[in-house]
């Protein structure tokens, strides 16, 4: 273990000497400011084709270049950004980029798209989704657009996202996607607990990505992780409200890729649905997760601090024999049944984690019966519920537990 955990750090030491220098836009840069291309303030006159202008412009240029958004308001319809370009590009956001009517995104799923670029990094700004209507939309039961997801990276490498807002996304509001080296940096991102699908950051299918000083409120997950994804480090980073950190789901498809080497440290969460969490669904699958660590965190009135829900099976909808899972529970059958998953879970350690949970049940493993959690490890971890200890609850899992582990650890 000891090598795989050395070789991360060397790689999270060069990634870091790697952005020192390599995102740095000289002074003498190239500068292409949006206004100059016909982008109007005020935040009702479509600048749509005055970004993609400055960024074609930018895209160009034989050296280094900066697209400068300055202070104000600007409107800007659905947009790709597309790579790759000559030389890096620095996206420097003094203003509000803001989005139009939902009605208007069509069903395309992104707003804002960055494709095959190289050397991008993005500085300040606010982006704001509005995606209130949207929402409402989505429950009123009207036929609604598939909704957009407010800036994504497909295909990227070497990318710097730092000091960006995001304000009330339709659906998620950062998706990195088949993606090397990114580092996400001191953003701040915000939607009502009740808005649904607002995934604050989601990474998948990406390696080498690093999430840090980052605050992040919505609907759903804080953060989520989705197959494929390696090396990915996330500290100093505030959730809540929201569901959580979450691996997965995972295990929707048969043939699908695991997620290894992901660490979470050094964060707080305050009155999320889950602290950190790993999800399955109860299907067969080659899915894995592997070599994860918790370490150093504290939990503020979360439901469940730590969960491993490996019966994922959202509405009750998708999941093998569930038909016949839901007949014998009618006819309240004595003969136990049970769904499996078959994503393996592995070598997760859970260390220094401290707080208060809102449900009894703090600790929850509930591990596949044909792929058991192994190598699970607690160490030094106190959850407490309405100022007693919490309770915790296993079903097919191994590991081990050293120093004090309250609650009672059923590992």
């Amino acid at each position: 273990m000891a090598r795989p955990f050395i070789t991360y750090l060397l790689f999270l030491l060069f990634l870091s000497f790697l952005s020192s220098f390599i995102f740095i836009t000289p002074s003498n840069a190239a500068s292409y400011n949006v206004v100059r291309y016909g982008a109007k303030s005020g935040g009702r006159i479509d600048s749509t084709s005055a970004f993609l202008k400055a960024w074609a412009a930018a895209c160009r240029s034989t050296t280094a270049a900066t697209m400068y958004v300055p202070k104000g308001s600007f409107l800007v319809k659905a947009a790709v950004f597309k790579g790759p370009c000559k030389k890096n590009i620095m996206i420097r956001i003094d203003g509000t980029i803001v989005a139009p009517d939902y009605r208007s995104m069509g069903n395309s799923g992104y707003w804002i798209l960055f494709i095959k670029v190289h050397r991008v990094s993005i500085f300040g700004g606010t982006l704001d989704a509005k995606g209130a209507a949207y929402w409402a939309c989505r429950r009123s039961g009207k036929s609604c657009p598939v909704g957009a997801r407010s800036i994504t990276f497909n295909w990227a490498t070497d990318i710097v996202v730092s000091g960006l807002t995001s304000i009330n996304s339709q659906l998620g509001h950062l998706v990195i996607n088949s993606c090397k080296n990114v580092a996400v940096r001191n953003v701040k991102i915000i939607a009502p607990d009740q808005s649904p699908n607002t995934d604050g950051i989601h990474v998948q299918g990406s390696t080498g990505v690093t999430i840090t000083g980052s605050s992040i409120g919505t609907g759903d997950d804080c953060i989520s992780i989705g197959p494929g994804t390696r090396n990915l480090w996330m500290e100093h980073i505030k959730c809540g409200p929201g569901h959580g950190i979450s691996i997965g789901s995972l295990g929707k498809d048969k043939n699908e890729d695991g997620v290894q080497n992901v660490t979470v440290a050094n964060s707080v969460f305050i009155g999320s649905d889950n602290g950190v969490r790993i999800k399955s669904w109860a299907r067969a699958s080659n899915s894995f997760v592997t070599n994860v660590v918790f370490r150093n965190l504290i939990m503020t009135k979360v439901q469940y601090p730590i969960i491993v829900d490996q019966d994922y099976c959202p509405n009750n909808q998708g999941c093998p024999n569930q038909d016949l899972l839901l007949l014998m529970l009618s006819l309240r059958a004595n003969a136990k049944w049970e769904r499996s998953s078959g994503v393996k879970v592995s070598q997760v350690t859970y260390r220094n984690i401290k707080g208060t949970s809102r449900s009894e049940a703090a600790m929850v493993f509930n591990c596949s019966s044909s792929n058991p959690c192994r190598g699970i490890r607690l160490q030094d971890i106190n959850l407490t519920y309405m100022n007693k200890p919490a309770t915790s609850t296993c079903n097919y899992v191994k590991g081990s537990r050293s120093g004090v582990v309250i609650p009672k650890s059923c590992v």
